[in-house]
């Protein structure tokens, strides 16, 4: 097994990993040791892993199968596996979320690797909705137990409608052209290490069986505590990075602080279950086949 080195970055989230080839191979020793390593510390950050999107889409198969690049949104040209995450196409991603929770089964992890990075600003956060979890007080982890709430593409990024200019209409009418809907619960139970997490985020809009008013009020209370400082990574790019996060557990924000200067990653996500609350129940679609983004895993 190749020599890994781990360094935490946080208390609650985060660990820079050295001492892997990326671009190599890897043995199932190693690969044992990294999934061991993302389940405690939720995202983990490799620097100098120079590698293209093949070689991002080869490691990224070492965890599982691989997604298209998204139910709706078009990849990399000729590369239907790899999703442009790019300040040109807009800036849909300045928001907490964990990615495509509007499908039944979102992906189990996400990579990010570095393109081209501002000079300044441009970072993204990750956070622990498990140290989030932890943080509620008890009548507030007993009432999250019970919810579920319902996740959909079909909204506008709390964008106010005269503030979006014919090229981000271009882009919401891409993002929106198939209609999701799925009913996931609130917390779910991280099916390798049982850890229980707040499985809410930007796509979560309303809480089943309450109105949207009374839903937003929830979810906004629940999330705040997914974004305590204390339980995010800030993570400051630089080139040849990759960054790999638990989708099951943690939400991630773009910040756009890098005055509309290029800036480029290439996102690779890993085909994931079907999530599952404390009681067992699986989440459940309610509109939207998503076949053609993803396998479902076991």
């Amino acid at each position: 097994m190749t020599d890994i080195h781990i360094s935490k970055v946080t208390a609650n989230i985060g660990a820079r990993i050295t001492g892997v080839d990326l671009a190599k191979p890897l043995d199932e020793e190693t690969v044992v040791a990294l999934r061991d390593a993302l389940n405690t510390h939720k995202a983990l950050v490799f620097d100098e892993v120079n590698l293209d999107d093949e070689g991002q889409q080869a490691f990224v198969r070492h965890f599982g199968d691989v997604t298209t690049a998204h139910p709706t949104v078009a990849s990399v040209d000729g590369v239907p596996n790899v999703l442009p995450v790019d300040s040109e196409r807009g800036r849909a991603a300045n928001n907490w979320h964990t990615d495509v929770t509007f499908v039944l089964n979102p992906p189990q992890a996400s990579t990010l690797r570095s393109i081209t990075i501002p000079p300044y600003g441009g970072e993204t956060l990750i956070a622990s909705s498990a140290a989030a979890y932890r943080d509620l007080p008890e009548p507030l982890r007993l009432l999250a137990d019970t919810l579920w709430a319902e996740h959909t593409n079909d909204y506008d990024y709390a964008v106010p409608e005269e503030t979006v200019d014919e090229e981000q209409a271009r882009h919401r009418a891409e993002f929106t052209s198939i209609k999701y809907r799925t009913a996931h619960p609130v917390v779910r139970v991280h099916p390798l290490t049982g850890e229980r997490g707040l499985f809410i985020g930007g796509f979560a809009q309303r809480i089943v069986g309450l109105s949207v008013g009374e839903s937003r009020k929830i979810l906004d209370l629940l999330q705040a505590y997914v974004t305590r400082p204390e339980n995010i990574l800030r993570h400051r790019w630089s080139q040849n990075q990759l960054v790999l996060f638990d989708n099951r557990i943690t939400q991630h924000y773009a910040v756009d602080n890098y005055n509309g200067l290029p800036r480029r990653l290439h996102r690779v996500t890993v085909a994931g279950d079907v999530p599952v609350g404390i009681e067992g129940k699986e989440s459940y679609s309610i509109e939207g086949d998503a076949s053609h983004y993803t396998t479902v895993a076991a």
